[in-house]
């Protein structure tokens, strides 16, 4: 039954081991069934043994979608008997492999959503803009509340989070969240209709930086910390090349790193990347896009200003 409602042929498409492909015959099902039926097996395969059928294990299932639209559904993945949750772009289940398709650790996502509602409710608190028509008399009691709300968002309570998330989008630069209001008052105690006309709007900035398939999310206007790879590396590179400069040849230097002679050739140009560039690795300001992976796809090249145009430096 399971390889049933996962076989795409009833989409239109033909599978080729990990690949799947547009077919030549009309599909059968509609794309949305099938995309509701693939999160229903995600959420069972998450399902622990023992575990209640009525418990959530995915707060934002559903819920978040990428800036495609296509939505965030939950999966996982077992290393050394350890169980890893991801929120990934349904297309990278339904369709195989797409550049395109973010997957972002689950209890990282989930704790980043929950940390911008619980920063916006006290903000909002903060600024007298929880009720349409601010009231000194009630103020004070419904500040409380909204602080109460954001701190047990902040502390992980995933069935809070459910209930007042509606819906979502994630896009490269920002995250933009929709409440549900009526959870929303029940939880502040004040009538649905009193609340702030954009309460349930909550809209951050944030940064995605990809590392192969995976993703870091950046939430707001924090400061962006080192890519550590690249940190490491361009250390790595300096010494490398100032080794080689001393005369000690390229095979030394491999054995001594217990890598191949080429890891060694191709990391070693990070020590030629303009000052400029070099600076905000260190800084942690380089674009999020701009990783260690693509920063060696190609030969770096000598002219300073082209590196810094080709890698987004102002």
């Amino acid at each position: 039954i399971h390889k049933l409602l996962t076989n795409p042929v009833y989409l239109g498409r033909i599978r080729h081991k990990d690949k799947v492909w547009p077919g030549r015959h009309k599909a059968i099902l509609d794309e949305d069934l099938w995309n509701r039926v693939q999160e229903k097996l995600q959420q069972s395969a998450r399902r622990r043994r023992g575990q209640k059928t009525g418990a959530d294990p995915a707060p934002l299932m559903g819920k978040l979608r990428d800036e495609t639209g296509d939505r965030l559904t939950p999966t996982h993945t077992l290393k050394a008997g350890q169980r890893h949750h991801y929120y990934v772009s349904h297309r990278l289940i339904a369709k195989g492999t797409d550049p395109t398709g973010w997957r972002l650790p689950g209890p990282k996502l989930e704790a980043k959503v929950a940390t911008v509602i619980a920063d916006h409710l006290e903000q909002a608190a903060f600024r007298h803009r929880l009720l349409a028509a601010p009231d000194l008399r009630v103020d004070p009691k419904l500040a409380n509340s909204a602080r109460t709300l954001a701190s047990s968002l902040r502390k992980g309570d995933r069935a809070l989070l459910a209930n007042l998330l509606t819906s979502g989008t994630l896009g490269p630069r920002a995250l933009k969240i929709t409440l549900d209001r009526s959870a929303l008052s029940a939880a502040l105690a004040v009538p649905t209709d009193d609340l702030a006309t954009d309460l349930h709007q909550v809209t951050t900035e944030v940064q995605l930086r990809r590392r192969g398939v995976e993703a870091k999310l950046i939430v707001g206007d924090r400061a962006l910390p080192p890519d550590p790879v690249l940190m490491r590396t361009l250390g790595a590179a300096h010494r490398w090349t100032q080794a080689l400069h001393d005369g000690i040849p390229i095979a030394g230097l491999a054995i001594e790193a217990g890598h191949h002679e080429v890891h060694i050739r191709t990391r070693a140009q990070l020590a030629f990347l303009s000052p400029k560039i070099q600076r905000a690795i260190v800084e942690g300001t380089l674009p999020p896009e701009v990783t260690l992976h693509r920063i060696l796809a190609r030969p770096v090249a000598l002219d300073w200003l082209h590196q810094e145009r080709l890698y987004g430096i102002a």
